[in-house]
């Protein structure tokens, strides 16, 4: 298995640099199993958005996209299929996800009140603002 960081995806996704798309296309392809950490989801949603203009749609279509793909294995799939459906349902990917890796037994402390609301809207674990 062969592990993936968050540019050989983007060339891929983006083709933005045509000969490292073609050699990140022939790695992957040349591969029985790919491994993407979730460090590099998270990462991969902050660069599509801030420095592609992707949007939430085309990011989500993407990510199911991975899930969904037989020789793609994602670190810890639970806690990065619970992070996208609250993305689906308009929280921020990265803290969906810092959230989602807690556990739902955890209790997650932040000073950002918009994401304790989020997450009490969304029946997540339980957020305190200290």
């Amino acid at each position: 298995m062969t592990a993936v960081d968050t540019n050989i995806l983007l060339r891929v996704i983006t083709r933005d640099s045509e000969p490292e798309a073609r050699r990140a296309f022939a790695l992957l392809k040349n591969q029985e199993r790919i491994f993407i950490p979730k460090t590099v989801l998270l990462e991969l949603e902050w660069v599509l958005r801030r420095s592609y203009g992707y949007s939430p749609e085309q990011i989500l279509a993407l990510y199911h996209e991975l899930l969904n793909t037989p020789t793609i294995e994602l670190e810890d799939e639970a806690a990065i299929t619970q992070a996208i459906t609250w993305f689906e349902r308009g929280m921020d990917f990265a803290d969906s996800l810092h959230v989602a890796s807690s556990g739902p037994e955890c209790t997650f402390a932040t000073f950002d009140v918009a994401l304790q609301r989020m997450a009490l809207r969304l029946g997540a674990c339980k957020i305190i603002v200290p």
